[in-house]
């Protein structure tokens, strides 16, 4: 676990550090386009190849729907605590999002010109589940929320099943969310599916959800056919703490993201030699106890780094430059510090407040930008599923007041039909 000390060239050698992650979707950029261009062209008859050949498994009668009856039956394999967390991370994360109300509004000029800014919900938006061990009913409701209290009508969901396996809680999920249409239809033609339509899954006009970099590769392709939520990185965390706080947790902190993924970047930032030391060594003694200890090295050892600073002054300024999908600030201080934090996907202040519990069920989203994108991007919400429209209606006075200068400024832009149209118009 690398450890940088604030100080000449910090800057320069840590950005080294943070671009060894960049996710290459060139190098998937070929196989991913030749599955979409399939997809494309032969519709549910290319689905049914890509699933017999990446997910090894056959559909009989080669029925991409996972139907009522079906659901049912893999519902049954879940325990009722199961159940009840589930509704609760539901309820929790469609009372947080309620709150993001948005309301359009209208009003008249001084020369009685109405203008308005109308808000309507996308009509259909399709969510992408991954499957085997990175399948989680969490995603499915923060990705089905924000569309639900946006007033979207029709959502439907795609899921891989390999082997022929499907992650009951998922199937659960989606029922709590009122998915009515899950697809057992995974990777990049999962998202070509939903992005251009085939005789069985309908064309959508948002695709959201978390994926491998096939599936967000294929996201990056298709977008312009088809909005998306964001082109996602592994996860990332970083965590602000001192002597004063416990080195146990913030090591446990830390290692909530690395298990999810080689690729994954945990980050201590603090201002304690002695606590990087303590939790350095409290990491790789946990490592030894985790059941996914081998994802987990391989990102602690790549991507997991501690950054020793003279003054929180310094910590904010290093935190902004990460712009971190999670950061914790864990510091008694943490307000003075919150202040100063422009960029971060998700905030999460104090002892008591594990980035983990984000993830599931304390209300916001956890669709969060990632690999920096927080310097200009949010985590997903009920923003996300509105499209906002512009009406005008000029009045005959209005048009003759402001006409003139519209006229001057197309005739100036070398447009003379746009100025033509309004000069008939007042002349």
């Amino acid at each position: 676990m690398q450890i940088f000390k604030y100080k000449k060239n910090f800057i320069k050698d840590f950005e080294k550090f943070l671009k060894k992650r960049e996710y290459f979707f060139s190098s998937k950029l070929p196989k991913v386009k030749k599955i979409i261009d399939d997809v494309k062209n032969s519709g549910d008859k290319a689905l049914i190849y890509y699933q017999k050949k990446l997910d090894k498994y056959n559909t009989k009668n080669n029925s991409l729907e996972i139907f009522d009856f079906e659901r049912k039956k893999i519902e049954k394999k879940i325990d009722t605590r199961l159940k009840k967390s589930i509704n609760l991370a539901f309820e929790r994360v469609k009372k947080f999002h309620s709150k993001q109300y948005l309301k359009g509004y209208a009003f008249n000029d001084e020369f009685k010109n109405y203008l308005a800014y109308n808000l309507r919900p996308l009509e259909r938006v399709g969510i992408y589940i991954p499957g085997g061990t990175a399948s989680y009913p969490s995603s499915v409701i923060m990705n089905s929320v924000p569309a639900i209290v946006a007033g979207v009508k029709d959502i439907i969901m795609c899921t891989p099943a390999p082997n022929n396996i499907i992650n009951p809680g998922v199937i659960y999920a989606a029922r709590v969310c009122g998915i009515k249409k899950i697809f057992k239809v995974g990777g990049a033609q999962a998202i070509a599916a939903m992005a251009f339509g085939t005789k069985t899954i309908k064309k959508v006009d948002k695709i959201v959800g978390p994926g491998n970099i096939y599936v967000n590769s294929a996201k990056k392709e298709v977008f312009g056919s088809v909005g998306i939520d964001m082109v996602a990185g592994p996860s990332e965390i970083t965590v602000i703490a001192d002597n004063k706080n416990n080195s146990t947790l913030t090591a446990l902190d830390l290692l909530s993201q690395a298990e999810h993924d080689v690729l994954s970047q945990s980050i201590l930032v603090t201002t304690s030699n002695n606590f990087a030391e303590e939790v350095k060594t409290k990491v790789y003694k946990l490592l030894q106890v985790l059941p996914r200890k081998d994802i987990a090295t391989q990102s602690i050892k790549n991507n997991g780094a501690i950054i020793i600073c003279n003054n929180f002054n310094e910590v904010t300024d290093v935190v902004n430059l990460i712009a971190p999908e999670h950061l914790e600030i864990k510091v008694k201080e943490y307000n003075k510090i919150l202040k100063n934090i422009r960029n971060a996907g998700s905030i999460f202040l104090g002892e008591y407040s594990p980035e983990a519990i984000g993830d599931y069920l304390a209300g916001p989203n956890h669709v969060l930008p990632t690999s920096g994108s927080a310097r200009f991007s949010s985590g997903l919400s009920v923003y996300d599923f509105y499209k906002k429209i512009s009406v005008v209606k000029m009045s005959k006075t209005g048009l003759e007041k402001i006409g003139r200068s519209a006229m001057e400024l197309a005739d100036y832009e070398g447009l003379f039909a746009h100025s033509q149209s309004i000069r008939v118009r007042i002349s």
